[in-house]
């Protein structure tokens, strides 16, 4: 992809770059990335838990900072509560860049009204998002999520998706796909990467670690996806402590470069600040067992480098009316 001067001179190279909440940056200027995470979240399906103080963010992302922590990827999308105009504050205040989302997840998690409301030019809210800012006014997202079902996609799932690529061709934004309990890659690579033709390298396969199916893990990798290993389980603790043994394998098979690392705080309970093991988590005891298991050149890698490939986009920018 080029950019073009003004008076159609000679095309020079288009720079890609992460779009924080705070403006692009080089993808090297990340740093030390939670590649999944959630600042604010909202959802009928978490009643009493949600995310939505402020103060308790803030919080949160001093917490991180105190751990290391640099970067982190809100993949909260639309109507879910992403209180989009706090975000460049708490950026500002904790020195940690924030990317936020565009996008939307299940059907489950909003009213039939504004389903309605917004499925007819879903492509143009997330391009709108993408390029002019959250609500028409606000930081602009860094990032498109949507969602799969578990084991398939629905309905909702396909037409949120057709709209996601609609968007990563007009944009060049990374596609993060929440997994349901891990499952059904490669029903979404084939939707995506298949018949919606989005190149593998923007697709970011999320909660991978909630399924613990090397083959599948090694066939999105050789697809070409990001996978995404994001918190420590809720339920099902034996997925944990079978990570290492999924991320050698991964690495053992050259794919070290595929591999992100989050912590997908949901709840106003797993927040650290409420004792819970929230963001802070990542960098203390969860780098640390991996460190032990893989190295810790390996892991920094999953938590630098691969995420500012993943995140980077040439953003290109298309005009008006053209989709």
């Amino acid at each position: 992809m080029v950019n073009r001067t003004p008076a159609d001179g000679p095309a020079v190279p288009a720079v890609p770059a992460v779009r924080t909440v705070l403006g692009d940056i080089a993808p090297a200027g990340l740093g030390i990335c939670d590649a999944h995470d959630h600042l604010f979240l909202r959802s009928p399906q978490l009643p009493g838990q949600e995310l939505d103080d402020a103060e308790a963010a803030a919080a949160e992302l001093s917490a991180f900072r105190a751990a290391g922590g640099a970067a982190v990827i809100q993949w909260t999308p639309y109507g879910m509560g992403r209180r989009a105009t706090e975000l460049p504050r708490l950026a500002r205040e904790s020195g940690v860049r924030i990317v936020a989302a565009t996008g939307l997840h299940q059907a489950a998690h909003y009213s039939p009204e504004v389903l309605a409301r917004v499925r007819p030019d879903l492509a143009g809210l997330f391009v709108a998002e993408l390029t002019e800012g959250i609500g028409g006014t606000g930081p602009r997202a860094g990032m498109i999520k949507v969602a799969g079902g578990f084991h398939g996609l629905d309905r909702h799932a396909r037409h949120t998706m057709a709209a996601a690529a609609e968007a990563q061709r007009a944009t060049g934004a990374a596609i993060g796909v929440h997994l349901e309990l891990g499952t059904g890659a490669l029903d979404v690579l084939d939707l995506l990467c298949g018949t919606l033709a989005v190149p593998p390298d923007r697709v970011i396969l999320g909660h991978l670690n909630r399924s613990p199916d090397l083959v599948v893990h090694r066939t999105a990798a050789e697809a070409g996806a990001y996978l995404a290993f994001d918190g420590p389980s809720r339920a099902h603790h034996a997925t944990d402590w079978r990570l290492p043994e999924s991320l050698a394998t991964l690495a053992d098979a050259g794919f070290g470069d595929r591999i992100l690392l989050g912590g997908d705080t949901t709840t106003a309970g797993a927040r650290s600040v409420n004792g819970g093991p929230g963001m802070p988590y990542l960098l203390r005891r969860h780098r640390e067992r991996l460190e032990l298991a893989l190295g810790a050149d390996l892991v920094t890698q999953f938590l630098t480098a691969n995420p500012a490939r993943a995140f980077a986009a040439d953003w290109a920018r298309a005009p008006r009316g053209s989709r």
